[in-house]
């Protein structure tokens, strides 16, 4: 059976991102082309504007292995909502852990950090909703995640992000997230399965010093 436009365009966009992937980790490719590469891909509408996004990098030799994709489980499997507070203290949640399909969590003079970088998540949009209080939360997602993160900041941070497809797909995890962060902050990286925290502190420096120069 034909694949339709729609799978065809979902499963190139995803090899790409796993060609970037490698390239990245065998350092032929800097962080912050890779991280301006994947929101290529992940903006194109069609297969040649993503396949567009690599044609001009060098050819990966060898068989390239795709990083690990987020699990989907069936909505009906998931729970609904679910709220991590961290009060004066601290929460985390990594490895393969089940996301709900909506999550609230409250950061009161604490921290929460959530990786999804292996989450199983269901179709469709994971919501997360952000109270952040002289606290913070820190967010880890995979390159092929799409994200959608806005919110206010207060005498803190609140970063934003869009990454996602042009086109509506059901079948594709979506991580929303929004709220708000008084004298706190939320921040959102992207990093890969197994990459330490020395790369994105690399890339946030090199970004600041862009931003400070309003390049």
């Amino acid at each position: 059976m034909a694949q339709t436009p729609l799978v065809s365009l979902r499963d190139t966009r995803e090899r790409t991102i796993a060609v970037l992937s490698d390239l990245f980790a065998r350092d032929q490719i800097e962080l912050e082309e890779f991280e301006r590469r994947v929101s290529l891909v992940h903006r194109a509408g069609t297969v040649a504007e993503v396949t567009k996004a690599i044609e001009d990098l060098p050819s990966v030799t060898g068989e390239v292995k795709p990083q690990k994709k987020n699990a989907l489980v069936p909505v009906a499997e998931v729970r609904q909502t679910q709220t991590i507070a961290a009060v004066m203290g601290g929460a985390t949640r990594r490895g393969s852990w089940t996301a709900p399909q909506h999550l609230r969590l409250l950061a009161f003079m604490g921290g929460i950090s959530l990786d999804f970088r292996e989450a199983r998540l269901p179709p469709g949009v994971t919501e997360i909703s952000v109270f952040a209080f002289m606290g913070g939360v820190d967010i880890t997602v995979p390159p092929e995640l799409s994200v959608e993160l806005s919110g206010t900041g207060i005498m803190g941070g609140f970063d934003h992000m869009d990454r996602q497809p042009p086109e509506a797909d059901p079948d594709r995890p979506i991580l929303r997230v929004h709220g708000v962060a008084m004298m706190g902050g939320v921040s959102i990286e992207t990093r890969l399965v197994g990459e330490s925290r020395r790369d994105a502190r690399r890339r946030e420096k090199r970004e600041r010093r862009l931003r400070g120069r309003g390049e």
